[in-house]
This record gives structure tokens, C-alpha cells and sequence, in this order.
């Protein structure tokens, strides 16, 4: 498992994070983009007062997205002719005008969003849950991390055990992800960790999911303004996050957790056929690897001297700690939950049409 920061130096990250943080609803009539700078400046009209940001690339792909402009278009624009961009962007906002929260932090806007979007932010979120994870016996945070796109909780129970093989064993645990720049739901996701490698696997199955939908703000006028919480919206939260408290309490359940180790005696069971390196081709071309993470699932498959089904979905978790980024090592680990979770071949010994047993299953899913 990869690992990213300390505790202590997440809970200073979010809490500088939280004092360098604005947010904004405005009317798409008083925001205007500039691509003259290097990235694109972002103008937000407040009264008689003009505000001047940069413009992350998670932005970016949302006001192209919202303004149904083609993202390869809108880089070609970007990159080529920066004053059409400009028009058309511009153009649209004030053409089909609407209301939208624009998140920034560091000087940089880092979201586009609906003025619904709610606000589940990870300071908050760590409050609500890190009681929870201290109440729990034997529970450890064993990664942590803040990135540019999520926040990272990976906590293991080290009481709840199992062996998969004479030797191998996993225990139990869940990570709880947030996204404060709309790049998916605030999720709480079963973790199997193994401590003969120290690898993570996400399990597909039984992850719950809270989404970032709340209720519209009231505005008497078209002007923008700058979003502070209220004591209706903090108690909005206050119970929302009551919720996520409870799906915390309940993240590590024993029997899915066994269900789980049973699916991955099932998967050891499973040969990758007579060529291992195909099956990594095949497994590239399915969740789109790079040549860097190729070689590196290869060379951990080889190492580890499994040629199985469940020999794959280790060599792929092992590979996630040489990511180069903590977002990415993750998805990684989540790649060996979608391998866990393919259906079973009844004829795993068999090849029809020179197609292995894996290509098959991905095909299928």
C-alpha cells in the first residue's frame, strides 16, 4: 500500500486548506475567462470589485463539459487559439446564463459546479469520522493522503483475519474517499489488506456511497458572491454526517468480509493459461495501464511466481505502490477489486479460439 502522509500532517494540510479556501455562487453573467496568461485567468465580478484566478485543469474539463464543447477542441483552442476559446466560452456564459459555484484555493480555481453541489468538505469529514475510527478496537489508519483531486482513508481492523492460503494472511478494513472538486461521491469501500506484502485491494462489492447533492441557495440578484456556511447549512451537515458516522461504524462486516476471502480461495484456483504475459496484454488493454504500470505488474507477477488468477490480482496491488501518484496507486488497488469481482470460468482449463480463460471474463464484464 502505498503511503502518503501522516496523520498529523493531513489534519495541517486541511486545516491550511480550510483558511486559503474560497467558494462562490455567481451568475455565469459575472464570470469572464482570459487565456491570454499562461493556463487561463478566471475573472469573477463582485460589486465594483473584480476578482483574478488561475484555472486548474479539473476546472477546465468542467466548463468544457458544462458548455458541451469537446475536451480535445477545447485544448486545441487552449494551445492554438487562446482568443476563440475566450469567445466561445464567454460567449455561452452569457449567452444561456446560470448560477454555479466556483471553488478556489490557492489562488487557483480548482472546480466548476453546479449551485447545488454540496459542500462535504474533508476537514469536516475527518472530524465526523476519525472518533468513530478511534472508538473501534484494534482499528488502524495504515495511509492517508490529500490530493489535488480526493481525500484518502485507509483503516484496517487488525483483529478480523483471515488465511487465504497457509500463510497468506488478509485482514479487514475499508477506505473512505471524498471529492471536493465533484470528481465522484464521498464513498466508504471495503479494503482487504495482506500482510505478507503489505498490499491493498479494494473490493468492488459492498462499497455505499453519499453524493454531493443539497438544496439551492436563495439569491435575490444576479450578482456573485462569496459562500460562508450558515447555521442552517451547518446543521444540514450535522446530520448528514451523522450518517456517514454510522456507515463507518458498520464498514467493517465480518461476514462480507469473509465472502471475500472465500471469493479469493476461489480465484487461486484459476490459471492465467499457458501464457501469463498475455493475460497482462489483456489486462492493459481492459483498464487502459500505461507501459510504466505493464511492466511493473508483469515483473511483480513473475516475481511472485503465481500464475493464477489470484497471482494477477496481487502482482497488479503490488504494483500499485511504484505509482507515481497516490490518486493513481489507488485506482490501481481498485483494479484488483474489479479482477476479484469477474465471474468464474466453469471451464478454466480449456481454450477455445486461443482465448484465455481472463480475456473471456473481461470481455463479459
Amino acid at each position: 500500500m502505498k503511503q502518503g502522509r501522516t496523520l498529523q500532517e493531513l489534519g495541517q494540510e486541511l486545516t491550511r486548506q480550510r483558511e486559503a479556501r474560497k467558494d462562490f455562487i455567481s451568475d455565469t453573467r459575472s464570470l469572464a475567462m482570459d487565456s491570454s496568461a499562461l493556463g487561463g485567468r478566471f475573472l469573477i465580478a463582485l460589486g465594483d470589485d473584480t476578482q483574478e484566478y488561475t484555472i486548474g485543469e479539473t476546472a477546465h474539463q468542467q466548463i468544457a463539459t458544462r458548455l458541451q464543447i469537446p475536451y480535445r477542441y477545447y485544448q486545441k483552442m487552449q494551445k492554438e487559439y487562446p482568443t476563440l476559446l475566450d469567445e466561445n466560452v464567454n460567449g455561452w456564459f452569457r449567452q444561456s446564463p446560470e448560477r454555479r459555484m466556483i471553488r478556489v484555493l490557492d489562488g487557483n480555481v480548482r472546480a466548476f459546479l453546479s449551485d447545488r453541489y454540496r459542500r462535504l468538505d474533508n476537514l469536516e469529514l475527518c472530524a465526523a469520522v476519525l472518533p468513530v475510527i478511534q472508538e473501534m478496537k484494534d482499528a488502524a489508519i495504515m495511509s492517508c493522503e490529500v490530493t489535488e483531486s480526493h481525500l484518502y482513508l485507509k483503516v484496517v481492523n487488525k483483529k478480523l483475519k483471515a488465511e487465504v492460503g497457509v500463510g497468506d494472511v488478509v485482514q479487514a478494513g475499508f477506505v473512505v474517499s471524498n471529492s471536493e472538486v465533484g470528481l465522484g461521491s464521498l464513498k466508504v469501500e471495503p479494503l482487504i489488506y495482506r500482510l505478507v506484502c503489505k498490499n491493498g485491494l479494494i473490493v468492488k462489492d459492498f462499497a455505499q456511497k453519499k453524493y454531493h447533492v443539497g438544496r439551492q441557495v436563495a439569491v435575490e440578484d444576479d450578482a456573485a458572491y462569496e459562500l460562508y456556511s450558515d447555521e442552517t447549512l451547518a446543521q444540514d451537515d450535522k446530520a448528514f454526517f451523522m450518517k456517514v458516522q454510522d456507515t463507518v461504524r458498520c464498514a467493517v462486516d465480518a461476514a462480507k468480509f469473509h465472502m471475500t476471502v472465500d471469493k479469493m480461495r476461489e480465484v487461486m484456483e484459476i490459471p492465467l493459461a499457458d501464457n501469463p504475459v498475455q493475460a497482462v496484454e489483456e489486462l492493459t488493454d481492459r483498464f487502459l495501464l500505461t507501459q510504466n504500470e505493464r511492466g511493473n505488474v508483469l515483473r511483480q507477477l513473475f516475481m511472485g511466481g503465481d500464475n493464477s488468477r489470484y497471482g494477477l490480482i496481487n502482482a497488479v496491488t503490488a504494483a500499485s505502490k511504484l505509482a507515481d501518484s497516490y490518486e493513481r496507486a489507488t485506482e490501481l488497488e481498485r483494479i484488483g477489486g474489479e479482477l476479484l469481482a469477474l465471474p468464474v470460468p466453469q471451464r478454466i482449463a480449456v481454450r477455445e479460439h486461443n482465448v484465455t480463460p481472463l480475456r473471456k471474463c473481461l470481455a463479459r464484464a
